[in-house]
């Protein structure tokens, strides 16, 4: 059971990730932080900005430190902390970019 946890480790943090980083852009855009500045940027797009960047960072702490085991196991854990952490950055960075409030 826990090999199966550790093999879901990357996936499962891209889909918290994923549900965070849009319920902040539809909280952001409905509550107007658009409007309030943050630094070089908005209150909207720094909070879109830090929720993916610190889940890059763990998704980084989990291909690091989250393998265990030997041969095939270890490959297949390997792989679900990398498809894990490629998706966060491939499916989010476009969000965080051009993200606007109509």
């Amino acid at each position: 059971m826990i090999w199966m946890a550790r093999v879901l480790a990357g996936p499962v943090l891209w889909a918290v990730l994923f549900s965070a980083v849009y319920a902040l852009h539809g909280a952001g855009c409905h509550l107007g932080w658009t409007d309030r500045p943050l630094g070089f940027t908005d209150l909207h797009h720094g909070a879109m900005w830090a929720a993916w960047i610190g889940g890059l960072l763990l998704h980084a702490a989990l291909v690091v430190w989250m393998p265990t085991g030997q041969g095939r196991a270890r490959w297949i854990i390997v792989a679900g902390t990398w498809i894990g952490l490629v998706s966060s950055a491939f499916t989010l960075f476009p969000v965080i970019v051009t993200s606007t409030c109509f």
